[in-house]
């Protein structure tokens, strides 16, 4: 009976995560404007949103900016990360508890701390005849900023665990601290590295808030298009959009899922 009632529990619980998420799909392929009714199935809106050049322009900011985020954030990050492990234990306590608080923080102060500073950056550089125009740089800057601390905290716990004596017997045995590092602590830790580009990539794709105090005129991403879109009604496109983007990460996290297995696998063959 206890068995039961747990895998009740559990059938309960994935259906309140994916319940919205399904409903999304089948909209997707919904031949009615209309969510009340089901028209048949069609994949029309799915070749509308290819032809809707507002959408297209939304989504290559959204991915540009989400991938060069996560891969600024998380060299960044790895340096970071790097530096913090070798601290004392008084210090990287401080200094983790400073990056913990952004994390903690609610996004809209975040938001509007971005736009103050870039506001008071651009004043004090137009005495000099510069000026800063709000858009994708700041929006980029921005999302970095709020990035960073995730990634952090993702490669840090395997740093902790990284035998150091490896490393050191790569030096004595005439390796550059570099060479030791790529070689030997990079490999081990790149779990964590490719969790904190994921994890960066991922609240860089759904961030509205960040965004919509740091972008200026004319530059969308999908969060703020769809965001003006619900005042004005969703289009049916945005259904079929958001499936592509759902199928697309999860394809990804399978793909970083499967593949270490695989080379564990092999690895466990040629030694064996």
């Amino acid at each position: 009976m206890k068995k039961i009632i747990q895998r009740i529990y559990l059938i309960f619980i994935f259906v309140l995560l994916y319940a919205p998420i399904l409903t999304l799909v089948v909209l997707s392929f919904n031949n009615s404007r209309t969510r009340a009714k089901w028209g048949g199935f069609t994949t029309k809106w799915y070749v509308s949103m290819f032809e809707n050049s507002a959408i297209m322009d939304a989504l290559y900011n959204t991915l540009l900016v989400g991938v060069l985020s996560a891969f600024i954030a998380t060299l960044l990050g790895l340096t970071a990360a790097i530096s913090i492990n070798k601290m004392r234990r008084r210090s990287r306590t401080l200094v983790l508890g400073v990056i913990n608080i952004p994390m903690l923080n609610a996004e809209i102060v975040t938001g509007i701390s971005l736009m103050l500073v870039f506001i008071a950056v651009g004043n004090f550089l137009t005495q000099f005849g510069y000026t800063i125009q709000f858009g994708f740089w700041t929006v980029l800057a921005g999302h970095v900023t709020f990035n960073l601390p995730y990634v952090v905290m993702s490669i840090l716990p395997k740093l902790k665990q990284v035998n150091m004596s490896t490393y050191e017997a790569a030096l004595d045995l005439g390796a550059s601290p570099m060479r030791a590092f790529f070689t030997v602590i990079l490999p081990d830790i790149m779990p964590g590295v490719l969790s904190g580009f994921l994890l960066a990539f991922t609240l860089s794709l759904d961030d509205f808030v960040i965004t919509h105090f740091v972008k200026g005129p004319g530059f969308e991403t999908l969060s703020t298009k769809i965001y003006t879109e619900v005042r004005k009604g969703i289009k049916p496109e945005m259904y079929a959009l958001s499936t592509l983007l759902f199928v697309s990460v999860l394809v990804l996290l399978l793909l970083v899922n499967v593949k270490p297995q695989k080379k564990r696998s092999g690895d466990t063959a040629v030694k064996f």
